[in-house]
């Protein structure tokens, strides 16, 4: 019990000294270029702005995530889901997570299968965890987009400009939809055009509605016409989509639930039983037949889970 228990420990020491190394050798971001970018504005576009050569260096390990191509994904889902983490330190916390987890697998577990599958938890959680977050952030910002119309659709029939009339809304509306304006009007204040700062909302969004406004308001800033009249036309087919929305998800919540419970019922009675009869469950982890049925159990409790899903996402 004790070679484990020191083992442990030294794997823990050497994953704490590493991410302080690591810490130690990334450069530090330049807050300004930080700031620029959430408003959609890149720091080479501002003339005259501070050393360049500081805010183009890129950390090591963010190069490493463009050479992937996984560094702009994982940056547009964390601004979709409005997490402040750049791709770089999401990935050092997912290892940082898997090495934990592997190492409280090995311990608990009694052996190196047990500290894998634990620490082959990490990434999935986290990016389950960012497209939770990002679908209840979407939820939250279409629920409130009908009031944003309504008093945009009002304070431009009271002859207010777009830019007056959208400054003059963001300090009475919830969050999301009053951070993401308060935004764009600071991207607007630096000089972007409005077109440009409202796409750019609308990509960081994630709605589909939201862009139904956006290439409203650019229609009519090209063409001209009777923007107070097209946005009230299109907040009413919002709202009844959202109508329809709600009525899809009372009647397939029942159907949900049940594919919630049944993907966590193994899971749940497979802990259980691993506190109750440890020596029993570790058979599953030993080599042959028996691991490869765990490994496809799990592979079809998630297929399971995924397929459920799919058929309950219907698009309005």
């Amino acid at each position: 019990m004790g070679l484990p228990l020191l083992f442990g420990f030294l794997v823990s020491m050497a994953m704490l000294i590493l991410f302080y190394a690591l810490g130690r050798l990334i450069p530090g971001r330049d807050p300004t270029a930080e700031r620029l970018k959430q408003f959609g504005v890149a720091a080479e576009d501002m003339a005259g702005q501070g050393d360049g050569e500081r805010t183009n260096r890129l950390p090591g390990i963010t190069r490493l995530l463009n050479g992937f191509g996984l560094g702009p994904k994982l940056a547009d889902m964390l601004a979709r889901a409005d997490v402040a983490l750049t791709a770089a330190e999401l990935v050092l916390l997912v290892l940082a997570a898997a090495a934990l987890l592997g190492t409280a697998g090995w311990f608990f577990g009694g052996g190196p299968m047990p500290g894998l599958l634990a620490a082959a938890i990490a990434a999935p959680a986290a990016l389950m965890y960012l497209q939770f977050r990002q679908g209840r952030r979407k939820a939250a910002f279409t629920e409130q987009l009908p009031n944003m119309l309504m008093m945009l659709v009002g304070a431009l029939r009271a002859g207010y400009g777009l830019n007056q009339a959208l400054a003059s809304i963001q300090e009475q509306l919830p969050a999301p939809t009053s951070v993401e304006l308060g935004r764009a009007l600071r991207a607007v204040s630096l000089g972007l055009p409005i077109t440009r700062a409202l796409d750019e909302m609308a990509e960081r969004a994630g709605s589909d509605d939201l862009g139904l406004v956006v290439t409203a308001i650019k229609v009519q800033h090209e063409l001209g016409g009777n923007l107070a009249q097209t946005l009230d036309i299109i907040s009413d087919t919002i709202r009844d989509r959202i109508r329809i929305k709600r009525e899809i998800t009372v009647m397939t919540s029942q159907q949900l639930a049940t594919g919630v419970i049944l993907a966590l019922l193994p899971v749940a009675l497979g802990a259980v039983l691993f506190v109750m009869n440890r020596e029993y469950m570790q058979n599953l982890f030993l080599p042959g037949i028996t691991r490869i049925m765990l490994i496809a159990a799990v592979v079809m409790e998630i297929a399971g889970f995924l397929v459920i899903r799919k058929i309950l996402a219907i698009e309005v």
